[in-house]
């Protein structure tokens, strides 16, 4: 029966492994740059000289990501729920974070995010599409160009 345990543990560990090999993107990304260009074309920070963040990205496509500006304020009362206006603000403007699953169309060169839950509640249930580029272990893609002007551009390096 111990023998028939580890067998059962083994071939589920194995497979797991495999099946994290299977989407392309699968591993653990930290993000290098949360930018965006200008109207333009100059290159700014969008959260801040030094950001934050994470993607993780499973062998079927689910994913989870997060991303902060490094410079955000914490809240003077150490408590969330007493914060001032520009404590909030800073808060929510210093963040984006969201999860679902992600898709490749190797055709159109773009990454699909269908976003299941979102820090920004109006992309919940949307499908976003995004044109990157991948060498290596660099992966970068750009958000579609915002009402003024800006088109944000994350830049992440998966972890080894």
């Amino acid at each position: 029966m111990r023998k028939t345990m580890m067998a059962f543990a083994l071939a589920a560990a194995s497979a797991g492994a495999a099946q994290a090999a299977d989407f392309p993107l699968a591993g653990t990304w930290t993000l290098t740059a949360a930018d965006r260009i200008t109207p333009t074309g100059a290159r700014e920070h969008d959260y801040g000289a030094a950001p934050k963040g994470r993607l993780i990205i499973d062998g079927v496509g689910r994913y989870s990501l997060q991303i902060f500006k490094g410079e955000r304020t914490g809240f003077a009362s150490g408590d969330k729920k007493r914060g001032a206006p520009e404590e909030y603000a800073d808060a929510v403007l210093g963040s984006s974070t969201h999860y679902g699953t992600i898709a490749i169309d190797e055709g159109a060169h773009q990454l699909l995010f269908k976003i299941d839950g979102a820090s920004f509640k109006n992309w919940e249930g949307t499908t976003q599409k995004r044109g990157y580029e991948l060498k290596g272990d660099m992966l970068s893609y750009r958000v579609p160009t915002a009402p003024d002007g800006n088109t944000p551009i994350s830049e992440w390096k998966r972890e080894r």
